[in-house]
């Protein structure tokens, strides 16, 4: 009876959180924050729970010291939590230069005395170099008339049991707002649950006696073997070698100075959703749209989707920009509520600001790009003046005249006005030549065929008993190549790949393939595996929505916790895949189940300790960045529901048939792609990549 209370207020608890993210996404943040997560009976169920747990704990009489000290790790971080909602203090200090105030403001709007006065000297905000990107928000204060002090992004103040964020400011930049939290009893308690928690999963994971070491032993003497447009007439477009050295220019993109090359290959892909144009590379396509406007506005270029959308308008697949005009004006505008329709007018933009030139932020100037068209400072000089004026209109003029090479010179030396003017702001050769040599190889592209077509056809072998030849020196060369492109935008964006739904993906395809290596000399299936799961997320990265432009981070990314704590979440999720992988196998195949539950087994307890790892650091993170260690934010709730979802089968005292438990394991997986796409693309939230 009091092992299925457990189970019963266990599975609750999983389906209230999971209910609660739906609710904020059509009731709003505040109403789930007051009404469910803030509410006395949600922390009377998850108390409930404890009391249930630590009692059929106690009666089962367990001294496993791993597992007691991993049980109880998860008391002492609820117990924290409980004083934090309990006792801690939580507002906002809105401070102007120059003022001093000894107030704070809750967010129920009420006024409460701090310890100590503030006075706000200054605040600025910091640009990355030649571009509006912020890298950094920065007030300059002073604590008790006397302690000077900067409070910036990932960088806190503390005085006594008080700490001070950087949270926002004032538009016009002469104020600042600082967030407070003092929380004396919860954070040290949560620390040392988070403590208690990373050695017992490590603990978990070598303990001679754990049920982990247990299941090496027995796979230790176990072999594992499962097994089209009208045509048109052609445009005028640029030599390939003009239109490699116009390429060459360096332009203001995304809020930093790249290639012109990069803008080149997104303005092509977002028109038609490939890399070139009827054999045009992409400068040449970009180039023909600024020099031989004339000529492009009429070729069938707009990738056109949905179905109704094309039905409706009678719009081809692909269409020029000027069919989509007629004697009434714009055929889309009086349908831009559809979300299709949006799309392709988002394209008709590109090409409506390309002709502005409004894009071609390619003139530095006393730390600043500007395009031909942009207006210019009363600072700048008469000689730079004319030159970002004129310069334009004499490069057309050679180009429409055909005399090629003297286009060449001319933009020859506007790469020089570059190198010279804009030296601090340009990257270097090094990031040059890596995004050069990123911009030529399409990886996802093509690694994902290469992976899934070696994986379907050594699925399809492992049916007959039989196993593809090399199998595991492809997947070493489609590794480096993975490597290769990971470490290729490392280098361009000068941070770890993790910082989008792209980057992510792609790391989670690398992490697949290496522990697919890894294990594979003891499970020769993996090798399979870790085709066809990389090569679903490699796919998966290719075609969806996610944004593969390489941006600056924002300053609140900007920590080194972030790398910690997106890597290990995204190595648990691949162990997770992997273990999703052996029981869809087991349950399609019907063929060595047991063993394939006991690989599944040895993928789940270090995928949890993954897990549990960079569920925590990602708390410690938040709490460093913005004062709170959780807020219950969808990404956060969902990987929760995920981490105990799938620690239920870790436990020996649910063991279960091996179908069941292969059915079990596959359903689970559904949480995980809830937390990674399901937040991203449908309930939104602060860790959405959507």
């Amino acid at each position: 009876m009091l092992k299925k209370t457990v189970i019963a207020l266990y599975m609750i608890v999983v389906v209230v959180m999971a209910a609660a993210t739906i609710v904020e996404k059509y009731q709003g943040t505040s109403y789930v924050s007051e009404y469910i997560y803030g509410a006395w009976w949600f922390s009377a169920l998850w108390a409930l729970l404890t009391a249930a747990a630590v009692f059929y704990f106690i009666r089962r009489r367990v001294r496993r010291p791993s597992v007691v000290a991993l049980h109880l790790s998860f008391v002492v971080i609820l117990a924290g939590a409980l004083l934090t909602h309990l006792t801690a203090r939580q507002g906002a200090v809105h401070l102007r230069t120059g003022e001093t105030t000894n107030h704070y403001q809750t967010p129920d709007l009420q006024q409460h005395t701090l310890p100590f006065t503030i006075s706000l000297r200054h605040f600025e905000v910091q640009y990355h170099e030649g571009t509006q990107a912020p890298s950094d928000y920065r007030s300059h204060i002073v604590i008790n008339g006397s302690q000077q002090q900067v409070v910036s992004m990932n960088k806190i103040v503390s005085y006594g049991s008080v700490r001070l964020y950087q949270s926002s400011y004032d538009e016009d930049l002469q104020g600042t707002i600082l967030a407070l939290n003092s929380d004396p009893w919860g954070i040290p308690v949560t620390y040392a649950g988070y403590a208690l928690l990373f050695v017992s999963l490590v603990w978990m994971l070598i303990d001679p006696k754990g049920a982990y070491r247990q299941l090496l032993r027995r796979a230790a003497v176990c072999l594992v073997g499962c097994c089209a447009m009208t045509a048109t007439a052609s445009p005028r477009v640029l030599p390939q070698e003009t239109a490699d050295r116009f390429a060459r220019l360096f332009v203001v993109y995304n809020d930093r100075v790249c290639p012109m090359e990069t803008y080149a290959l997104d303005f092509t892909k977002k028109l038609c959703g490939k890399r070139s144009y009827e054999g045009y590379s992409a400068a040449q396509v970009l180039t023909g749209f600024v020099f031989f406007c004339h000529d492009w506005t009429r070729q069938p270029v707009i990738r056109i989707k949905g179905s109704d959308m094309k039905q409706r308008l009678g719009l081809p697949d692909y269409a020029s920009f000027n069919s989509l005009f007629d004697q009434h004006g714009y055929r889309l505008g009086p349908h831009l509520q559809d979300k299709d329709v949006r799309q392709t007018d988002e394209k008709v933009s590109l090409i409506m600001e390309l002709h502005q030139g409004t894009p071609l932020r390619i003139f530095p100037y006393a730390g600043t790009w500007y395009s031909p068209t942009s207006t210019l400072p009363d600072s700048m000089d008469a000689e730079h003046r004319k030159y970002i004026r004129e310069v334009f209109t004499l490069l057309n003029g050679e180009i429409q005249a055909g005399r090629y090479e003297r286009a060449n010179q001319f933009l020859d030396k506007m790469l020089e006005y570059q190198q010279t003017f804009g030296q601090r702001s340009l990257p270097s050769a090094t990031r040059v030549q890596a995004e050069h040599i990123y911009n030529r190889v399409p990886f996802a592209t093509i690694l994902f065929m290469v992976c899934l077509t070696i994986g379907i056809v050594a699925f399809a072998l492992q049916l007959f008993g039989r196993r593809l030849p090399a199998q595991r020196r492809l997947l070493a060369v489609v590794f480096l190549a993975l490597t290769c492109c990971l470490a290729l935008r490392w280098i361009v964006t000068s941070h770890v790949p993790m910082a989008n739904g792209y980057e992510t993906m792609l790391f989670l395809a690398w992490a697949v393939m290496l522990l697919a290596f890894a294990a594979s000399r003891r499970f020769p299936i993996m090798l399979t595996f870790g085709f066809l799961l990389s090569g679903f997320f490699l796919l998966v990265s290719h075609i969806s929505q996610m944004d593969p432009q390489m941006t600056h981070l924002m300053p609140v990314l900007n920590s080194p916790l972030l790398t910690i704590h997106v890597s290990i979440i995204m190595m648990a999720f691949a162990l997770l895949a992997l273990t999703f992988a052996t029981s869809l196998t087991a349950l399609c195949t019907k063929r060595q189940a047991a063993q394939l539950q006991l690989l599944s087994l040895l993928l789940l307890y270090p995928a949890l300790t993954c897990l549990g790892f960079g569920i925590f650091i990602g708390a410690i993170w938040a709490n460093v960045s913005w004062g709170t260690y959780w807020s219950w934010d969808p990404k956060e709730t969902w990987a929760l529901i995920t981490f105990m979802v799938y620690a239920a089968p870790a436990h020996r005292s649910l063991a279960v048939r091996t179908t069941y438990y292969h059915v079990y394991m596959t359903l689970a997986f559904l949480t995980l792609l809830m937390t990674y796409f399901g937040v991203n693309y449908f309930l939104g939230g602060m860790h959405s990549y959507a």
